[in-house]
């Protein structure tokens, strides 16, 4: 039989994989600051809801052995369809706030174990020379559904809201409505888009030998290097990110919240292109060229500037937290800056996971390195709101600027082979 081309499923597969993901911890922060809640109440509950990805190493493997990753795959979708379609029949009762973190929660839950089926069912299906070509497609795709979140569905909704007349509540209702519609029909879409591998087979290990080999996956995470470089590491991936931690969660508000409560005051429509758009851009060149940068000297080289990258940029919050530009233009350069920053900056991070992960169990180290890294965003994001709330939203970023100096640590503590990352000459 002719092999389906990998172009039927990978732009919609990866497409799927990220849109649940910004919804759950991106559009869910604008959705609470339209319907009325604190900086301290959004930060704390929007955190919590991360907590899926920072635990999924632990049921990875029961994915690996029942049934196949394609049937994961489509389940999960038909299943994000039906939490979207949760949060669309409830958003407008008494009890929504409730439902509106229980559903999410399960998408949360849905998506995480999507990323285990999707990325595990890349790797089967296609060889390795087909992998490389196409993990540029899937990263794009993947940032494509980023800019979908921030940048249509919180334009849409407030277009919805406008037109109508209905409340933000509503008009978010419908907005996921069409989300439920939409992940149905990609299940229905990859029922028959993505073969049936011959690879991608139900495993017939027992529950007991599934036990053992987490068992020595965990283990060997913390013992394959002298436990000096192994508490590096630990620290180095909870903590690289945290003052963009503190960043990421009050950015949308303070961009979004009017003028008379220190914010900035855009509209939904200039959020979504500034932020959603402009912004996810930016990070996205700025990923790109740090991964050159990085295939051209190795990791080792570039870390320093990388750490820099990854810091500085965040000086735009300070100033424009003191200076209250009205130029939409100018507010939009300062935020593709600080997003180009962190696309750079990231690089470091990701490729160290990668450099840490190496070894027999290199997936499931990596899911872990993932896990540990979504809990340095989850922990400071929880107390981000508390503290914009108490200091303003001035003094919170030139808190946030001081934090920096954890990330100077963290890294100065790795180590790293001058060689990893760099592109062997033919």
């Amino acid at each position: 039989m002719k092999q389906a081309s990998p172009w039927r499923w990978i732009p919609t597969l990866y497409f799927a994989e990220g849109v649940p993901n910004i919804v759950v911890t991106g559009v869910s922060v604008v959705i609470l600051l339209q319907l009325g809640l604190t900086n301290t109440q959004i930060a704390l509950y929007t955190s919590w809801l991360q907590l899926p990805w920072i635990i999924k190493p632990l049921w990875s493997p029961f994915v690996d052995i029942i049934k196949t990753k394609r049937w994961w795959v489509i389940v999960m979708q038909a299943l994000l369809g039906a939490a979207f379609a949760g949060v669309a029949f409830t958003l407008n009762t008494g009890w929504w706030f409730q439902c509106f973190l229980f559903f999410l929660f399960l998408t949360g839950f849905a998506s995480a174990t999507h990323d285990i089926a999707a990325d595990g069912y890349y790797m089967i299906e296609l060889d390795d020379s087909r992998q490389s070509f196409f993990v540029g497609i899937r990263n794009t795709f993947y940032r494509l559904a980023v800019i979908f979140g921030n940048g249509v569905l919180v334009p849409l909704a407030a277009w919805i809201a406008r037109r109508s007349g209905a409340t933000a509540a509503f008009s978010w209702a419908l907005v996921f409505a069409g989300l439920a519609g939409l992940f149905i029909a990609l299940a229905l879409y990859h029922s028959f888009a993505m073969p049936r591998s011959a690879g991608d087979t139900q495993r017939t290990l027992t529950f007991r030998e599934t036990a053992r080999t987490l068992g020595r996956s965990f283990s060997t995470y913390f013992t394959k290097f002298p436990w000096k470089t192994t508490l590096a590491a630990l620290l180095f991936m909870l903590l690289f990110r945290f003052p963009e931690a503190l960043l990421t969660k009050m950015c949308p508000t303070f961009l979004l919240r009017p003028l008379e409560e220190g914010g900035l005051g855009l509209t939904s429509e200039q959020y979504g292109l500034a932020y959603g758009t402009i912004g996810v851009i930016g990070l996205l060149l700025g990923g790109i060229l740090g991964g050159i940068l990085a295939s051209r000297d190795g990791l080792k080289k570039w870390l320093w500037p990388m750490v820099l990258a990854l810091t500085l940029p965040d000086l735009v919050y300070v100033w424009m937290s003191a200076a209250f530009p009205t130029s939409f233009p100018l507010i939009t350069a300062c935020i593709f800056l600080e997003q180009f920053g962190y696309g750079v900056g990231f690089t470091a991070l990701t490729l160290y996971m990668l450099y840490f992960s190496a070894g027999e169990f290199k997936t499931s180290h990596y899911s872990i390195c993932t896990g540990i890294t979504y809990l340095g965003l989850m922990l400071p994001g929880m107390v981000s709101g508390w503290l914009a709330d108490r200091l303003g939203y001035h003094d919170f970023f030139v808190v946030v600027m001081a934090l920096c100096l954890i990330t100077f640590i963290v890294a100065a503590l790795i180590k790293v082979d001058p060689d990893f990352a760099k592109k062997k000459q033919a």
